[in-house]
């Protein structure tokens, strides 16, 4: 309890490690709140949370409640997934797909991710799993950083093309962005561009947390 109010002034530093995949990843108390990060970003609860809260609140809390089934690419500590169940009071079938089990046992640990009954999370690489999915969903989150990169698979046609064959018919894409050059704005135009207008609708959310943009897509 020291700690959770010390951190209202300083930022406290609870548990440090070095993964294979994510590099150095730490838990920290700020602000009265659990969070996690890599080196140089916030990887789960604080901005990140704000971030996708935005994102879900743009499709509808009441929207999302009624659907059967979430795929969250990139769990990380699980902010997102606590949002839909704690904030949203979602009750349907949440995958979560991390390629990192070294963040689900962070997340088991620190973020009680393993008490939420309705969540599965799957240790794969997002891509391998879209690849052998036979599944289809009602909402796919994709937050994917490799610390601030991104992986340029993502942007690829291949993949987005994948993706839609996964989003049920009114379904939507929330996908988390990094802007940190100028050519990220027009690597998210052209991945706009990628969807078929007669079957897709999309719409971005800028400068969210100032360097993250949020592109919503909706399948007709």
């Amino acid at each position: 309890m020291f700690k959770k109010i010390l951190s209202f002034l300083i930022p406290i530093n609870i548990y440090k490690r070095k993964s294979s995949v994510s590099n150095s990843l730490e838990v920290t108390w700020a602000n009265g709140e659990l969070v996690l990060d890599s080196k140089n970003t916030n990887y789960s609860y604080g901005s990140l949370q704000r971030i996708l809260r935005k994102g879900l609140k743009a499709i509808g809390f009441e929207t999302i409640n009624k659907m059967e089934s979430i795929l969250v690419l990139g769990v990380a500590g699980g902010s997102v997934i606590k949002t839909l169940v704690n904030e949203i009071k979602y009750k349907g079938k949440i995958t979560g797909v991390e390629i990192d089990p070294e963040i689900i046992e962070i997340a088991n640990t620190y973020f009680k991710l393993y008490k939420i009954p309705n969540l599965t999370i799957v240790i794969d690489d997002a891509f391998e799993f879209v690849l052998k999915t036979n599944e289809t969903f009602d909402l796919i989150i994709i937050d994917i950083f490799q610390d601030t990169n991104m992986p340029n698979f993502l942007f690829e046609k291949f993949f987005i093309d994948r993706i839609g064959t996964l989003i049920k018919s009114g379904g939507y894409i929330l996908f988390n962005t990094m802007l940190t050059k100028q050519s990220d704005n027009a690597r998210n135009q052209k991945y706009r561009n990628e969807f078929d207008v007669s079957k897709f609708k999309t719409k971005a959310i800028p400068r969210v947390e100032q360097h993250n943009e949020l592109i919503i897509v909706v399948k007709r």
